[in-house]
């Protein structure tokens, strides 16, 4: 009985594929005469358009840092396949000026300067 429970039990554990949504992690500084407060009006703008894709943004301000003027994106997607869709759909859209995505790329370009962009797998 043992013996059958731990094969069943290794046996899902081989047979169940490993769930790991998708980190879009951009570290930024804001511009000039930019504030948090405006910055954040763009992610709330960004964040509607998202949901229907299943990419959420939630922005990371440091307190204790050695480093108090960067912030950080952390856009997540149910997994990598996921976020590809979305960010196929959002740089395809980009061509068009009055598209959504390129109104509020220019918003981010005025407000912010992305500094580095990486993308992770969350276990």
């Amino acid at each position: 009985m043992k013996k059958t429970l731990l094969a069943a039990v290794m046996f899902g554990a081989i047979a169940t594929p490993a769930h790991a949504e998708h980190w879009d992690v951009i570290s930024t500084k804001l511009k000039d005469g930019c504030t948090m407060g405006k910055y954040m009006e763009i992610v709330k703008d960004f964040n509607a358009w998202a949901k229907p894709y299943g990419y959420h943004a939630t922005i990371l301000t440091p307190i204790q840092a050695q480093d108090l003027t960067t912030f950080w994106w952390i856009g997540v997607t149910e997994n990598t396949a996921k976020f590809g869709e979305t960010w196929d759909t959002w740089r395809d859209a980009l061509a068009d000026p009055n598209s959504a995505p390129s109104k509020l790329q220019t918003r981010f370009d005025a407000c912010g300067t992305d500094t580095s962009r990486t993308g992770y797998d969350a276990q």
